[in-house]
């Protein structure tokens, strides 16, 4: 009797096991039925509707970024030695005029893409007001250099002569024509790599006017340049970082 009392608690418990085992199984089973996004973000485009029967290589819905957004643009190669991880960029957007944004590169194409002869360089911008949107088009500026002590004039001042340029500099209350080397180029302004020192007056207005020695009274104009810094030009889009689930 005691031995037929202790086979019984033995089959008992392995029914209970296996129990626990089809129990936790079916617990598993049921966990994957629930669609979990891999980041957080807004839902787009639903592929489905209720009661569709759908496998694991189903689409279901797209699942786009918020913030930070990714920016793509494509940059020439003869600035492939300039560009790395971690670099500054800043764009506007033709949907947002009047509005700049700031972003860091976080990838650099290691492959140059034929037939433009570009690499891919790819940006993270924060965007807490989800004012982007994928496929955006931007343009890029990308800082490949800096020159803290670069001397930058507005562009008005710089005058072509016969295959030179030149601008006129109020020095001691006279007029004085100063041939200039000009370097990088930024929206109004120019890098002058020589011909003017920092400090001196340049005339933007007027010149034509002008003659060697003439006395001049400038009235000063306050502008903001964005001095030292080479930049590339680019044009690129808001990356669709989305996924399908």
């Amino acid at each position: 009797q005691k031995a037929s009392s202790q086979a019984e608690l033995e089959r008992t418990e392995a029914m209970a096991r296996s129990t626990q085992a089809q129990l936790d199984l079916l617990k598993v089973r049921l966990d994957r039925t629930v669609v979990r996004a891999p980041f957080s973000g807004v839902l787009g485009e639903r592929s489905v509707s209720l009661g569709d029967y759908v496998t694991t290589s189903t689409p279901l819905v797209t699942v786009q970024t918020v913030s930070p957004h990714r920016a793509a643009f494509q940059v020439p190669e003869r600035y492939a030695e300039r560009l790395e991880v971690g670099q500054q960029v800043t764009f506007r957007v033709a949907a947002l005029p009047g509005k700049e944004f700031t972003g860091r590169v976080d990838f650099v194409d290691p492959i140059v893409q034929l037939p433009a002869r570009t690499i891919t360089v790819k940006a993270q911008v924060p965007n807490p007001r989800r004012e982007l949107q994928a496929g955006m088009f931007v343009e890029v500026r990308l800082a490949t250099a800096v020159r803290p002590d670069a001397v930058v004039i507005a562009e008005d001042a710089v005058l072509p002569l016969q295959g030179v340029t030149f601008v006129w500099v109020a020095d001691s209350g006279k007029a004085s024509r100063r041939q200039v080397e000009l370097g990088v180029r930024t929206p109004g302004f120019v890098e002058a790599r020589s011909g003017v020192e920092a400090g001196e007056q340049v005339v933007v207005a007027g010149q034509e006017r002008l003659s060697e020695g003439a006395p001049v009274a400038p009235k000063v104009m306050d502008r903001s340049p964005q001095g030292g810094t080479e930049a590339a030009q680019l044009g690129g889009q808001v990356a669709d970082t989305g996924e399908q689930r």
